[in-house]
């Protein structure tokens, strides 16, 4: 979704017409995940993917088949292996795809939650009488937007499905196919120090969708000219612009600074936080006298153990760009699940 945003926002001032199409189902190997899109203007531009080679070739010329018609439809693709690498697959597998006429309205309760970091998710009807009807919801069940022809029964025994979802994912519910959309908020990563591997890494941070904030004390590294792209720099301490700014299970921290003054307080305020990752540029010497001061300071000792130090994986990095490759490579290892 954030990889279309800026691109369809563009064509709509342009006044535009879209197609969007989106993966609602994948057996065996694909490339993208349930949800992913791909956008197509009625003069084929295009922005996004939903799978690859022919795949992508199939999915075009129907998206323009469904801006001529009006009509929304619903495509599958199996391939076998000896055929998968020509049509984008990396071995043998099916996919379905959802091909509609983009909605407007509903694209905009989307670009809000997108811009406001917010959490909602969208039931759409894949086939049938009511095929591209939507009903939108946030985080609070509260409904957003709904399209005309879905009726209050339709209405509650679709929401009766959200309860629990936290990925996109195709159902049967009440003899309707549908796809549960799930946008989750950006993931946040908060960098600690504006050193040149801070440049770096948030460059590597938007390329994967995280918003990314900086907190230096120090004005002349964390600068709006050096970090141009970067919408929010805090120039107070980290234990204080942590609280103020609030750690979850969806904050990534990476403190970059080199500075004891800087690093702990980071530290003992990240720690104890629900942050899934909290990585430290530093030596394996200069972490062994950080832990010293840190257990001093009643940090406690499991908590030291969360710790990723040095920080990102090891693949012999040594220019800012590597190391910020590594790290970001790292934090992406913990956001999946994946052991680093």
């Amino acid at each position: 979704m954030y990889d279309i945003l800026e691109t369809v926002e563009k064509w709509l001032q342009n006044n535009q017409q879209i197609a969007l199409a989106t993966v609602v189902e994948t057996w065996g190997s694909a490339p993208r995940r349930v949800g992913a899109k791909m956008a197509v203007t009625q003069e084929m531009a295009m922005v996004g993917s939903v799978s690859g080679g022919c795949v992508e070739t199939a999915v075009i010329d129907e998206a323009l088949q469904s801006l001529e018609d009006g009509r929304p439809r619903l495509l599958g693709f199996g391939v076998s292996d000896d055929e998968a690498w020509d049509v984008g697959l990396a071995c043998g597998g099916k996919i379905s795809v959802y091909v509609e006429p983009l909605n407007t309205k509903w694209w905009q309760i989307v670009c809000d939650a997108a811009h406001n970091d917010q959490s909602i998710t969208t039931i759409s009807v894949l086939d049938g009488e009511l095929a591209g009807e939507k009903i939108v919801t946030n985080s609070d069940s509260n409904i957003l937007y709904v399209t005309d022809n879905l009726s209050q029964e339709h209405q509650s025994t679709l929401l009766s499905a959200i309860d629990g979802q936290a990925q996109s994912n195709r159902q049967t519910i009440s003899e309707l196919d549908v796809l549960i959309d799930v946008q989750q908020s950006r993931p946040k990563l908060i960098i600690i120090g504006g050193a040149h591997v801070a440049m770096a890494l948030k460059n590597y941070a938007h390329i994967l969708g995280f918003a990314v904030v900086l907190i230096d004390p120090r004005r002349a590294f964390a600068s709006e000219g050096r970090f141009p792209d970067v919408s929010t720099i805090l120039h107070s301490y980290p234990d204080k612009a942590l609280e103020q700014i609030g750690l979850d299970n969806n904050s990534y921290v990476a403190i970059l600074t080199h500075d004891p003054k800087i690093d702990d307080p980071a530290l003992r305020t990240a720690l104890p936080s629900k942050a899934p990752y909290v990585g430290v540029l530093s030596s394996r010497r200069t972490h062994e006298k950080r832990i010293k001061r840190l257990t001093e300071a009643g940090v406690d000792p499991a908590l030291l153990k969360r710790i990723h130090t040095p920080i990102g994986l090891d693949i012999g990095a040594q220019t800012p760009e590597e190391i910020a490759l590594a790290i970001m490579a790292q934090i992406v290892a913990v956001r999946n699940g994946v052991q680093s």
